[in-house]
């Protein structure tokens, strides 16, 4: 039995900024569903990825901005980063953990820039949306065995 992730909730306090603001990032809208009971849900997909997010109003209860650690993979995190900034959206510089590993919530122990031989998985960039929903993008150059 496959149990495919395609699709996670994000809490956002005005629907229709949010979608301005994933449309500016170019992501593909895929619904917007205005209900009788006034229930709105909105579906975006990035750039080839096979999960999307949702979000709208009247039925989330977590509060906006919530959403942490929301990672974006890809196999050039300058050329991604650069393309996002391109498209007028705040987006930090690349950078590292000084001991390797994921980035922590606190930016306390970042470096700026690649990680040493520009390991994959090891370097970062991230980004907000108008919440504050927090977007990373890793680099993964070659997957570890098992996540081909």
């Amino acid at each position: 039995m496959d149990f495919k992730f395609e699709i996670t909730t994000i809490p956002v306090a005005d629907v229709d900024r949010a979608k301005a603001f994933y449309d500016k990032l170019g992501w593909r809208l895929d619904a917007d569903f205005l209900l009788d009971d006034g229930t709105r849900a909105i579906q975006y997909t990035p750039p080839g990825s096979a999960a999307c997010i949702h979000f709208g109003k009247g039925f989330i209860t977590t509060p906006p901005g919530s959403a942490q650690g929301l990672y974006l993979i890809v196999d050039d995190v300058e050329a991604a980063r650069n393309e996002i900034a391109g498209r007028g959206v705040e987006i930090s510089e690349v950078f590292h953990e000084a001991g390797g590993g994921i980035p922590r919530a606190e930016s306390e122990g970042r470096v700026l820039g690649f990680a040493p031989d520009r390991g994959t998985y090891l370097s970062f960039a991230s980004f907000n949306d108008p919440d504050g929903n927090g977007w990373v993008l890793q680099e993964i150059t070659e997957r570890i065995p098992g996540r081909e």
